[in-house]
């Protein structure tokens, strides 16, 4: 039988704050590994990504929290959420004025997330799984949060996002120091101390610096 993922994030999630970005409510989980036995035995689909697209990941947080104390970032202008998960930083910009928000990420179950999570905070965003490396995206400023943590990907994303920044695009990463973070195309812009959880992370505070891509 087919699962309907609206009932099944409704249904093994909880309505909450992340701590560092009050002002948004999301569908979250609270424990990872309960979601995850959850999701492959409810789904019947070992193979199915993880459900990132559950929990408020530092780099997201800190990102969101940028763009909602410096609106002027993101106001009157389009943007893109680049492997939004939650889509808590499309959110983010929303609430800041952005004309046109598109969260995109690969995930399908993260397409369910994004479009429950944007009517619980009532803004508009738009959502696609279409892969967009590498593609020219009719966009003002790409925000993408937590997304060095794989070599492969990080090279694919510092081609992007320095094809897109010469083109006049405002490329923003939120990271709390993964390993692939690529510093030498990086200027920081703001540092938080995000609180996260020790199911996901290392430690109870991640520091999270937002980043602007030259």
């Amino acid at each position: 039988m087919k699962t309907d993922p609206d009932r099944f994030i409704l249904e093994n999630t909880s309505v909450l704050s992340p701590p560092h970005v009050p002002e948004i409510r999301l569908h979250l989980a609270s424990e990872m590994h309960d979601l995850w036995l959850k999701t492959e035995e409810d789904l019947e689909a070992i193979g199915l990504p993880p459900p990132f697209w559950a929990f408020a990941w530092a780099g997201g947080q800190g990102l969101a929290r940028y763009v909602l104390d410096h609106p002027e970032t993101v106001r009157g202008k389009r943007v893109l959420d680049f492997a939004s998960g939650s889509g808590m930083v499309a959110i983010a910009a929303a609430k800041a004025g952005a004309a046109e928000v598109l969260a995109a990420d690969i995930d399908p179950w993260a397409r369910t997330a994004v479009r429950l999570n944007a009517a619980l905070n009532d803004v508009s965003v738009d959502c696609t799984t279409e892969d967009l490396i590498g593609r020219s995206v009719d966009v003002d400023v790409i925000l993408a949060g937590d997304v060095f943590y794989d070599s492969d990907f990080a090279r694919a994303l510092v081609t992007w996002f320095a094809d897109m920044a010469k083109d006049g695009c405002l490329v923003l990463v939120g990271d709390p120091g993964r390993s692939y973070r690529p510093t030498e195309h990086l200027e920081p812009l703001a540092t938080y101390e995000v609180p996260v959880t020790r199911v996901l992370e290392d430690s109870e505070v991640k520091k999270t610096t937002v980043w602007k891509f030259l």
